[in-house]
Order: C-alpha cells, then structure tokens, then sequence
C-alpha cells in the first residue's frame, strides 16, 4: 500500500488535493500534516478525514522530532505547507521565511534520510516576478518581488539543490493564481464574493488592470497529480489554464453573479510591488497529457455559488482576526478612496 505524506493538507489547495486522491479506488493510506494556522481549516476536510485510510497529524514541517515521526514509510511527498498571501507577507515577512524556506528544508532533509521516493514541492508562479508580454517558460529565471514570492523561491532552490546534490528525486509545480471553493476570504476571489454578498466595498488595487493567469482549484490538483505520478525527476513544471484576465474584469463579474451594487467597486492606492502581469507557458504539462477541465466563467460561477451556499463557513472564518488584518490592510485606503469619490 502507498504511503502519501501531504503537507499543508487542511489548506484551501491541499485539502482539494486530498479529496481528489481519495475519490480514487486505488490503496493508499494519505498522511495529513498541517499546523491549523490560520489558513488552515480542518472543516475543509469534512467527511474524508475520519476515513480507515487517512491520519492526520497536527504540526509544524519545521519540527525535526513531528517529522522523525511522520516521514519513516512515505513512498511520496507533496508539500503543500507555506504562507502564501502576498499582502501578510508585506506587513510581517518572518513567518514566511520560517515555513516556506526553513520549513521546506527540513521536510527535504528528512525525505533523504528516509529515502522518500518522489519529493513534489508545490510552488507558484510568483517565483518569475513580471513580465509585459509573451509567456513564462520552466526556463526562465526567478526574479521575485514580494517577501512571499522571495520565500517560495527560496523553497524552489532548496528543492533544486538537494536533486543536484544529494540525487533526492524530486519535481517543482508552478501553478497560476488558483479559485474555488474553501479559499480563505483574504484571497482576491473570495473576498471580493464575500463583500459583495455583505454589500461591503471590492477594494481593487490601483487601476485594476493588473493581468493574472486564472486555473480552477480542482484543475491544479489534477496537474500536480499528473506530475507527481508522471513527471521526470529534477523538473520544474507550470500549470496554467491560459485564462488571463484584468483584476477589474473580475470584480465585476463577480458583481453581475452576485448581484451586487456595482458601486461598492472601490479602487485604491496599490500595495508596494504588485506585479503588472503574469502568465505561463503550460506546453510541458500539457505533454504529460494534463488539460483544464473548467474555463473561468465556469469555474467562477461555480465558486460564487458555493459561498453563496456555505455562509456559515466564511462568516466563521471572516471573525476574529481578520478583521484586524483587514482594518490594516484595507480600511486607510478605502476611507481615502471614498474622500476622494467626495471631493469629485
């Protein structure tokens, strides 16, 4: 029986990846190892976790002695763990140092010494930073531009330099900016759904016209599967659905699916780096026969539904501490923006 370590498993990508796995017949016993931080959530995971063939391990992947425990017998790795919202990382970048650099050597260090088979590091496509035209290949350097995007670079060539030095027989996924059900509501998506079901304001960065490459969650999950299973060993892999759309093309989709007043559309001052575009070259993926199964309007339709069925979960997650990060994030520059609306 296959022993499948999945990192970061309680997230909003990991858990989708765990459900996937475990509609499949095939024997394996999955391994869950999440911290329960805040973006985390083990009710994503409701109705497979207390499953004969699933564990599920509170902890951190930068814990030596958790993963001494957890590793011995793993056939496979996908690390999924890290702090990825390029807005935290911006007020407070520690945390992502310490689990997407730290964290993910740790993890590699113990896939060598218990000779795990096969190392995913599941990455982004934020590590190239921005380009005006033309696409992202596998080839072409990383050049980041937040602390998030450094972090999960540094993670990338950890990855690269244990296959090179040790031989560890690992493979990198970059995926695009990925949507769906389950995705915290500091995310671009499912904030903008969320207050738009609260009739709160859609605080859009700048002009809104900054460009990204859109892939349904479900769509991604298939792709690092398709790589873990078929992909060639010291590999970078992207994953992108070619679906490249402007930040305010989808706030007011979301208005139209909503129903919202298309006034709460609020536009702000930007954050400091934000990346004018992004978009990636999938045709290596593609040849490992993996295609998207969802285009946007699709995928969104079906995202917007499924918050506008499950408030209990968002409203639960959108207590508490999220209001703080939101007041600091957001609440100067909305205040501004509508001054500003005033004085017109």
């Amino acid at each position: 029986m296959k022993k499948i370590l999945v990192t970061g498993g309680a997230g909003f990508i990991g858990s989708c990846f765990v459900k996937m796995l475990l509609k499949r017949k095939s024997r394996k016993h999955i391994v869950i190892l999440d911290k329960l931080t805040y973006a985390g959530n083990i009710k994503n995971l409701e109705g497979y976790i207390d499953r004969d063939c699933v564990e599920f391990v509170k902890g951190d992947i930068c814990s030596t002695r958790l993963l001494d425990n957890v590793v011995p017998g793993v056939d496979i790795i996908y690390n999924f763990a890290a702090e990825t919202h390029v807005d935290r990382s911006i007020l407070k970048g520690a945390s992502f140092v310490r689990t997407d650099v730290m964290g993910t050597y740790t993890l590699l260090q113990k896939a060598l010494e218990y000779k795990v088979s096969r190392f995913v590091q599941v990455s982004t496509d934020e590590v190239y930073g921005s380009l005006d035209k033309g696409k992202f290949s596998e080839n072409d350097p990383i050049e980041p531009n937040s602390p998030y995007s450094a972090s999960k670079s540094g993670a990338d060539l950890l990855v690269r330099a244990f296959y090179k030095t040790y031989g560890l027989p690992a493979i990198i996924t970059r995926s695009s900016n990925n949507y769906g059900p389950f995705q915290h509501p500091e995310k671009f998506i499912p904030l903008f759904i969320t207050n738009a079901l609260e009739g709160k304001p859609l605080p859009i960065y700048g002009d809104g016209k900054n460009v990204r490459d859109w892939i349904y969650v479900e769509d991604n999950c298939r792709a690092i599967d398709i790589v873990g299973r078929r992909g060639k060993i010291g590999q970078v892999y992207n994953i992108g659905a070619a679906e490249e759309k402007e930040n305010v093309y989808i706030a007011r989709k979301i208005i139209k699916f909503t129903g919202a007043d298309k006034n709460l559309l609020t536009f702000i001052t930007d954050r400091p780096g934000h990346d004018r575009r992004y978009a990636l070259c999938a045709r290596k993926l593609k040849s490992l026969g993996w295609k998207k199964e969802y285009t946007f309007n699709k995928g969104l339709g079906k995202t917007v539904k499924w918050y506008q069925e499950n408030k209990e979960w968002w409203q639960e997650v959108k207590r508490g501490s999220f209001k703080k990060y939101y007041r600091k994030m957001y609440g100067k520059r909305i205040a501004a923006s509508r001054e500003e609306k005033a004085k017109k």
